[in-house]
């Protein structure tokens, strides 16, 4: 339970063509040996996702990506992952190869830097790029995601000490704060903890990120968290939304209780205290609703979870949707995991029942679960997505935000549940 989940750790993506040494690069920045590396180009065929500690950033995930000049059509497919991984990026590291690149004219202002490019009269000069690096960083500003531009192999050009050139990149203006070119070399860990430490730099500067629960409660407050023991519970642990919040209670100097939905009752009568809030399981939250006091606040895991990745609001208005139904609407039901189903799951089964008794109507239902979520979103009537505990709070910005962009609505489990169920007011916070 100590273990930060992975959505809640800064994602660093690697970035650049095939044979920059982009896998070089992140073992060197790692310390392991993470990603295969190879002289073939094309290594790298699939986004690989590692967890781990990254000083003095602390817990991240890293991604190496394959390059985004493959060819063929394994190559298009390859790209295409490759900029997906753009949605659930906090931090982009754009990998240029020093041997590649495109360079105007070549000079030394002293021993100990390196000019690529044409030098300008205010002192800094521009790097041609090619046209897949031109079109990447496009897509990295439009998505205002904080990047860094790493010239690698540094080592193949000059042996002698060098050192950090700001730069713009020609034809792709960028702002001051991403202004500056670092040179490395993975080879010899030439300016790779300098690496490290303007990553954590770009890291620092985001917005941190808000609260589960903590800010709701305040010291020796009760909490009551409401947990169905049943047979889709995981054997021996409780799943990770239960966990963060308890986590989150404690850290916050509050008291976290845990009961299960049969004993609710006869826990309340035992308290000497009124709970502060009472959190349960969307799947329980008709029954809790009916035993707990209207005078203590209640919500789910999942509207916690809506509000934590800030999509709350929108998830409100769409599940308006549900009241205006008609036969045949398609409906999109989303997990952010994979997991194996259980003969009643809620996702493919219960949620997919109480729609049809709530509405009347025999809707039609689509489902995605994990990484595989679609670009085009226009046959549907409405999204329905899960808690998103298993997803970072960029990867579901851009996928309330597509929805938004397509003018179709967007809701999750939780939030569905209490509508149907009429509770949807109480249980808003």
């Amino acid at each position: 339970m100590n273990d930060t989940p992975s959505a809640n750790r800064t994602h660093i993506g690697f970035f650049g063509c095939r044979n920059t040494g982009k896998s070089s690069l992140v073992n060197a920045v790692t310390g392991q040996n993470l990603a295969i590396v190879s002289e073939i180009k094309g290594t790298t065929t699939d986004p690989v996702y590692k967890a781990m500690e990254l000083l003095p950033l602390g817990p991240v995930v890293i991604i190496d990506t394959p390059g985004i000049d493959d060819e063929g059509d394994l190559g298009e497919q390859r790209i295409r992952r490759t900029i997906q991984v753009l949605n659930k990026t906090d931090i982009a590291v754009l990998v240029i190869d020093n041997e590649e690149l495109v360079i105007d004219n070549y000079s030394h202002k002293d021993t100990s830097n390196l000019w690529f490019g044409t030098q300008r009269e205010d002192g800094k000069c521009e790097i041609n790029l090619n046209q897949q690096e031109k079109d990447l960083i496009n897509k990295i500003k439009e998505k205002n995601i904080p990047f860094i531009i790493v010239i690698n192999k540094t080592d193949l050009v000059n042996d002698e000490l060098c050192t950090t050139t700001p730069c713009l990149c020609a034809s792709v203006p960028l702002c001051d704060k991403y202004e500056e070119i670092l040179y490395v070399s993975a080879k010899t860990g030439f300016n790779i903890n300098l690496l490290k430490e303007k990553i954590a730099a770009l890291a620092a500067a985001e917005t941190p990120d808000p609260y589960l629960v903590a800010d709701l409660i305040q010291h020796m407050d009760i909490v009551l968290l409401v947990v169905p023991i049943d047979k889709a519970a995981p054997k021996g642990r409780l799943i990770l939304p239960q966990q963060q919040v308890i986590r989150e209670i404690i850290e916050a100097g509050a008291i976290a209780l845990v009961v299960r939905d049969f004993e609710l009752k006869d826990a309340l009568a035992k308290l000497e205290q009124k709970p502060a809030l009472v959190i349960c399981d969307s799947q329980v939250f008709a029954k809790v609703s009916g035993l707990v006091p209207e005078d203590i606040r209640l919500t789910s895991f999942s509207i916690l979870f809506a509000r934590y990745k800030g999509f709350l609001e929108t998830a409100v208005k769409g599940v308006k949707t549900l009241e205006s139904l008609q036969d045949g609407d398609k409906i999109l039901i989303c997990e952010g995991c994979t997991h194996h189903r259980q003969c009643d799951d809620i996702g493919t089964v219960k949620i997919p029942r109480m729609i049809k008794n709530f509405s009347g109507k025999e809707p039609s239902f689509s489902f995605c679960s994990g990484r595989d979520f679609p670009e085009d979103l226009s046959p549907y009537k409405l999204i329905i997505h899960c808690g998103a505990c298993m997803l970072n709070k960029r990867e579901m910005q851009y996928r309330h935000g597509l929805a938004e962009d397509q003018n179709i609505p967007f809701t999750n489990y939780g939030i569905s549940i209490a509508f149907m169920q009429g509770i949807l007011e109480r249980s808003l916070i």
